[in-house]
């Protein structure tokens, strides 16, 4: 039995501008047929095992031709696969769906079109551009500028585009911009015309150049100002001086690698949206339940004792997270707890046990093992006996520490850490050409892992496709940690928390932003 395709329409390239229509196709397709105007991020929608197609240009082979992408979709709907074609913008907008959806039906092929957020109307107003205004344009053309002179005095009518509606809005013509002017110079329209192009726009590339029609094809080449880009022709562009909005957000025009589990990663990518930035999620470590009859039995003995703790402390909310599932798993109660105080390392993990009924003691004010043992150091006694639920890969310096004092220290491994299994070659690509601006590093082992899986996709030595890229580290361990694997970190905060990790990263971008003009 034949499967389906949807011809689906991913717009401009911010991920949240994908409509959810479109998300859900993702998730349950078996294979993705996706180019380069895709944000990588729609890949991790995909479901554990989906097969991942490009069909746009690589080094050693130039883009697939669009009767063998045609062909391809009908090959993977014969075999009975639900297929995804995601396409940039809206599909119906010079994506040539009508050829891909025309073979679908005469294979008998069932399909749908799924339309997107077209780049003529969102790219602009991610520059601050509305398309119409009641004081400048009333109406707007859509026109292709992709063709060369001849193609385009064939498909395109000057004498009438060039003054049909209020604005013109050009897809990718950058390459003919001097003659599009002069074409639209020639047939009516002012040389004063205010132009503006905008160059990858929604995405962390966004650069915008303004001008006029007399003056614009100039400017294009003083700035080598390359494709992909949306043109606007009209009055309408003079509004971006008032209304751009997204170059004046902290962190625009940078992408930002979170390698954070991708069970905690949500708090730090949606931060990083939230003030303009763009998150690129590259889990390096997944947080799993031990497996093993020794393994659970230790845990099953460390935490069936719990009334006999004078202390418990927890140093991440991943310590805290595990600790409850294990409980749970046990049949444990929690008020066993009953006479043991419990210490927290950093607020988030505070939060943690809070939002469980456990108020810990006064948070230390470095938010690391030595700040907690500085804060509760005078309070401990000889013979107390301590519980310390953890990961796997935790350092020992803690119950080293709590040992020389005299207590008796129970380590519980409640969660191990491990490498994910996933390969990206996307993010290759984007290191190689360098729009990766910053990698985060939340722990000791998300800065081993990224490298290790760096070096499992192919590079024998990451460190050189490092040496531009921003290194942030969320507190001094884990930048000890990158400084002893070779890197360069660049970006510590004062505190060792999410929050100050991103409010770091905006005082470090606006030093380096470009102007806002």
């Amino acid at each position: 039995m034949a499967g389906k395709v949807y011809l689906v329409g991913a717009g401009p390239g911010d991920a949240k501008l994908m409509t959810l229509k479109g998300m859900e196709c993702i998730q349950k397709a078996d294979v993705l047929v996706y180019d380069r105007l895709a944000s990588p991020r729609f890949l991790k929608w995909m479901k554990s095992g989906g097969e991942k197609i490009y069909v746009g240009k690589l080094p050693d082979r130039h883009t697939m031709k669009q009767e063998d992408i045609n062909q391809l979709l009908v090959d993977l709907a014969l075999e009975g696969k639900t297929v995804v074609r995601l396409k940039g913008g809206d599909p119906t907008i010079f994506g040539r769906v009508g050829e891909e959806a025309e073979l679908l039906r005469r294979h008998g092929i069932a399909y749908e079109i799924v339309p997107g957020i077209t780049s003529a109307i969102s790219v602009p107003a991610y520059a601050g551009i509305p398309v119409t205004h009641r004081d400048y344009a009333s109406s707007l053309s859509i026109i292709t500028g992709h063709e060369s002179p001849d193609k385009l005095d064939h498909s395109i009518q000057w004498d009438k585009v060039t003054n049909a509606t209020g604005t013109l809005i050009f897809l990718m013509g950058v390459a003919k911009i001097g003659y599009i002017s002069a074409q639209l110079i020639k047939h009516g329209r002012p040389p004063e015309t205010p132009v503006a192009l905008v160059r990858w726009g929604t995405r962390a590339e966004q650069e915008t150049l303004t001008g006029t029609l007399a003056d614009i094809e100039a400017k294009v080449t003083a700035a080598d100002f390359k494709p992909p880009a949306v043109i606007v022709v009209g009055d309408v562009v003079l509004q971006r001086e008032t209304l751009k909005w997204a170059e004046a957000m902290p962190l625009f025009g940078k992408r930002i690698v979170v390698t954070r589990a991708r069970s905690q990663e949500s708090g730090l990518v949606e931060m990083i949206e939230e003030l303009g930035g763009e998150p690129y999620e590259f889990p390096v470590i997944e947080t799993i339940m031990p497996e093993g009859v020794e393994k659970k039995a230790r845990i099953a003995e460390a935490l069936g004792a719990l009334e006999a703790y004078d202390w418990v402390f927890f140093t991440s909310v991943n310590g805290v997270e595990f600790f409850f599932r294990h409980l749970a798993e046990l049949g444990a109660d929690v008020r066993r707890l009953h006479r043991a105080r419990i210490a927290a390392v950093g607020p988030a993990t505070a939060a943690a046990l809070a939002a469980r009924g456990l108020i810990c003691e006064e948070l230390p004010q470095r938010f690391q093992a030595e700040g907690l043992l500085e804060q509760l150091g005078p309070q401990l006694r000889p013979g107390e006996k301590v519980l310390l639920p953890r990961g796997d890969l935790a350092r020992d310096w803690l119950p080293e520490q709590l040992t020389e004092l005299g207590l008796q220290v129970t380590e519980a491994d409640t969660y191990e850490t491990v490498v994910t299994g996933e390969d990206d070659i996307e993010l290759l690509k984007l290191l190689e050409e360098g729009r990766i601006h910053a990698v985060t590093f939340t722990s000791s082992s998300t800065v081993r892992n990224f490298l290790d899986i760096l070096r499992r996709m192919g590079l024998s030595d990451p460190l050189p496709l490092l040496e531009k890229v921003k290194i942030a580290c969320i507190g001094p361990v884990t930048e000890q940690t990158a400084v002893e694997a070779g890197l360069t970190p660049g970006l510590l905060p004062d505190e060792a928390t999410i929050e100050a990790l991103v409010q770091e990263l905006c005082r470090w971008n606006e030093t380096t932003r470009p102007s806002l003009g």
